[in-house]
C-alpha cells in the first residue's frame, strides 16, 4: 500500500533505481554491490529474482506523485537483468507514477554484459539513454582496475550505441572514463581521450580516481603499491581534458561531465540543481525536500527494511528545499554555479556579498572562483579541479558564521 508524503511536501519527478549486482567488484569500487561471478545473468539467477521481489515491494509502497520526467537505473550492472526483468520493473514504474511525455530513461550498461540483440531488446522497452561503463581503452589498465571487459568489447559496444542513435532508436548515450590512475602518464591519458573521441559519444563522464576505504586500491595504497599522479599532474590532465573536449565541441557543464549541445544528462542535473528525487533499492539515497534517506547496504538488511519501512521517503518537518550546505555543494559542481539571489529569496541565505568576498578572497584573486552580484561559480577547468578545496573553505566558514539566520542584507 502506498504511503503518502507528509503534508506540504513537494513530490519529486525523478527516480533512481539501484540494481546492486555485478559480475565482479572493481578494485576502486565501494558502492553497495553484490558480485555474482562472470557467468551470472538475470534470467537464471535466483539472487537477482529475489532482490527484484523486494525492490518491487519497495516501489509499490512509495508515495504517489506526478508522472516522472527522468528515470535512472544504476548499480552495479543493471544490464545483467534480462529484458523480461527490465520490462517488469519499467511496467511497475509506469503503473505507479507514469512517465511524462519525452521522459529520459537511462540504463547503466557494462560492455561485457550485453550483445547487439540484447541492446535492441532493451531499447524496445523504452530505454532511451545508455550510460556505458568503459573506464579505459587499454587492456592492461582494465586488468589493473579489475574490469571484466576488454577494449575490443568496449569499441564494439560504442559502435552499437552510435548506430542505434543514428537510427533514432536511442536518444543519447554516455561513456565513462577514469583519469589519474596508478602509473598513468600524461601521454597515456591523452591516448585515452583520442580513443574516446573516435567513438563520438554525445556525453562523456570523466572521473578522477578516488581511493575509497575498504577497496583493493586502498589496501594497495596502504602497502605503498599504488603510485598515483600528484595534485599538479592531476590538475594538468584536467586542464588538458577540458581543452581537448572543448575543441571537439563538448561543453564542460559539471565537474565530471562533458556533453555535446543538447546532450547533458537531465537526470543528473536534478541532483545538482537541488531538486527532489525518489530512490529505491539497496543502498539507494532519496532526497525529498530537506530529507535524505539511505536504505540499508546489504540484502538481508534491505529486505527487513522493506518489510518494516517500505514507502518511507523521509520523515520530519515539511520543507521546500534542502539545507544551504547541500545546495552549495551540488550547485558549485555545475557550470552555472549557485544562484545566490534565489537562495536569498527562499530564506536560506542571509549573508552579505562582502562575507563571501572575504572567505573566498584567495580563490577569487587566483581566478578560480567568480563572484558576481547574483551568482557564485567555479571557473573551469582549474576551478573544477580545485572544487573540494574551495568547498572545504566555504563550508568551514559557514559553520563558524551560522549563515542560515537571514540578516535582511541584499546581494550586489
Amino acid at each position: 500500500m502506498s504511503v503518502p508524503l507528509p503534508a506540504g511536501r513537494r513530490p519529486p519527478r525523478s527516480l533512481y533505481l539501484h540494481i546492486p549486482f555485478c559480475h565482479r567488484r572493481c578494485f576502486y569500487c565501494d558502492f553497495p554491490v553484490v558480485p555474482l561471478g562472470d557467468q551470472a545473468d538475470g534470467s537464471r539467477s535466483q539472487s537477482i529474482a529475489d532482490y527484484l521481489h523486494w525492490l518491487l515491494r519497495d516501489l509499490a509502497a512509495a508515495p504517489a506523485g506526478p508522472p516522472l520526467s527522468t528515470v535512472y537505473i544504476g548499480g552495479g550492472t543493471p544490464s545483467m537483468l534480462s529484458p523480461d526483468q527490465l520490462a517488469q520493473l519499467l511496467a511497475a514504474v509506469r503503473s505507479h507514477w507514469g512517465l511524462a511525455p519525452g521522459a529520459e530513461l537511462t540504463l547503466e550498461m557494462d560492455p561485457a554484459s550485453f550483445d547487439r540483440q540484447r541492446l535492441e531488446a532493451v531499447l524496445a522497452l523504452g530505454i532511451n539513454r545508455v550510460s556505458l561503463g568503459g573506464q579505459s581503452f587499454d587492456n592492461g589498465v582494465l586488468e589493473q582496475l579489475g574490469r571484466r571487459h576488454r577494449a575490443n568489447q568496449l569499441r564494439e559496444a560504442c559502435s552499437w550505441l552510435r548506430q542505434a542513435q543514428q537510427q533514432a532508436l536511442l536518444q543519447s548515450w554516455s561513456l565513462d572514463l577514469i583519469v589519474n590512475l596508478p602509473q598513468q602518464s600524461f601521454e597515456a591519458w591523452d591516448w585515452e581521450l583520442s580513443q574516446a573521441l573516435a567513438q563520438a559519444p554525445p556525453h562523456l563522464s570523466i572521473y578522477d580516481l578516488i581511493v575509497e576505504p575498504g577497496t583493493v586500491f586502498a589496501w594497495r595504497q596502504g602497502r605503498g603499491e599504488l603510485p598515483l599522479p600528484d595534485d599538479d599532474q592531476a590538475a594538468d590532465r584536467l586542464q588538458h581534458t577540458h581543452q581537448r573536449l572543448q575543441a571537439a565541441g563538448y561543453g564542460h557543464y559539471e565537474v565530471s561531465s562533458w556533453a555535446l549541445p543538447g546532450q547533458a544528462s537531465r537526470h543528473n542535473r536534478v541532483y545538482w540543481s537541488g531538486a527532489s528525487w525518489w530512490a529505491l533499492g539497496l543502498g539507494a539515497t532519496s532526497g525529498v525536500g530537506t530529507e535524505r534517506l539511505a536504505r540499508p547496504r546489504t540484502r538481508d538488511a534491505y529486505s527487513e527494511w522493506v518489510q518494516a519501512h517500505a514507502g518511507r521517503q523521509g520523515d520530519g518537518p515539511a520543507a521546500g528545499w534542502p539545507p544551504v550546505e547541500d545546495l552549495l555543494l551540488v550547485g558549485l559542481r555545475r557550470r552555472e554555479g549557485v544562484d545566490l539571489a534565489w537562495l536569498q529569496q527562499t530564506g536560506l541565505w542571509g549573508l552579505e556579498r562582502a562575507w563571501l568576498e572575504r572567505v573566498l578572497a584567495g580563490w577569487i584573486e587566483r581566478g578560480v572562483v567568480e563572484l558576481s552580484a547574483q551568482r557564485l561559480r567555479l571557473v573551469a577547468p582549474e576551478g573544477f579541479s580545485l572544487s573540494n578545496a574551495v568547498l572545504s573553505d566555504l563550508l568551514a566558514a559557514l559553520e563558524r558564521t551560522e549563515p542560515l539566520a537571514p540578516t535582511g542584507a541584499r546581494l550586489g
